[in-house]
C-alpha cells in the first residue's frame, strides 16, 4: 500500500513566452548577413572573386571547403 507524503497539487499549464517580431528581426538579419560572408570565404574566396589577396583565406578554409562539397582543386 502506497502513501503520499503529500496530496497532489493541481497544476497550472506551461505557456511559452511570446516574442515579437521586431525583437528577433535584427538578430535574424545579423546571423544571415554572417552566415551569407562565411559561405563566401568557405565557397567563393579564389580566383576572380577574391577579396584577400594570396592563398591564405583558400588554405585556411580549405578543409571545411571540401567537407560541404565545395570544388577547390
Amino acid at each position: 500500500m502506497a502513501q503520499h507524503a503529500a496530496p497532489p497539487t493541481p497544476t497550472t499549464p506551461v505557456v511559452p513566452a511570446e516574442l515579437p517580431l521586431r525583437d528577433i528581426a535584427p538578430w535574424a538579419v545579423f546571423f544571415g548577413i554572417l552566415m551569407l560572408v562565411l559561405l563566401y570565404f568557405v565557397g567563393a574566396e579564389q580566383g576572380a572573386t577574391s577579396v584577400v589577396s594570396g592563398e591564405d583565406v583558400h588554405e585556411w578554409v580549405h578543409d571545411a571547403r571540401h567537407l560541404l562539397g565545395f570544388p577547390c582543386h
